[in-house]
């Protein structure tokens, strides 16, 4: 299953639409007021189903994830110097970046291929193609990569 995440052009906040390959809407993301990224995912029908809220006080960017309003985890940059690597403590997943932040990865804890994530380059906001293995997966997914961008956004 392949998803488009597009950033809206005008917007005061974090938002963004997620489609699907036949280009209708999958998700919206609204980012609200608050310290630090908060950012609410709306399905096709306009009902919250998650959240991505970044942790202040840490030394390095955390984000917890909620589905609905229960939390299932947490997703943390590792110091490291060239490639960026993130450490989740939910599925037991993990994600690996390149060394221009373009393209990651998401493994499982056996190894295999969750998701692959691919941004895309000449576009006037941020694009990713999210492609995910398993449908079920694609909302976790898609948590993972709004928190990488509200990560990367935050060095900026």
């Amino acid at each position: 299953m392949k998803m488009l995440f597009k950033q809206r052009m005008f917007s005061w906040f974090d938002s963004y639409d997620i489609y699907n390959e036949n280009g209708e809407t999958l998700y919206t993301v609204k980012g609200q007021l608050a310290w630090g990224h908060c950012l609410k995912i709306f399905d096709h029908n306009g009902n919250a189903i998650g959240t991505v809220k970044q942790r202040i006080l840490s030394f390095l960017p955390k984000f917890e994830i909620y589905s609905g309003e229960d939390y299932i985890g947490c997703i943390s940059r590792e110091f490291t110097f060239f490639k960026p690597v993130y450490n989740i403590d939910f599925n037991g997943w993990s994600v690996e970046g390149d060394l221009f932040e373009w393209e990651y990865h998401i493994t499982g804890s056996s190894g295999y291929e969750v998701a692959s994530i691919s941004k895309q380059l000449f576009n006037w906001t941020d694009t990713y193609v999210i492609d995910v293995k398993e449908p079920a997966n694609a909302l976790y997914a898609l948590m993972l990569v709004l928190a990488i961008d509200a990560e990367k956004c935050s060095r900026n």
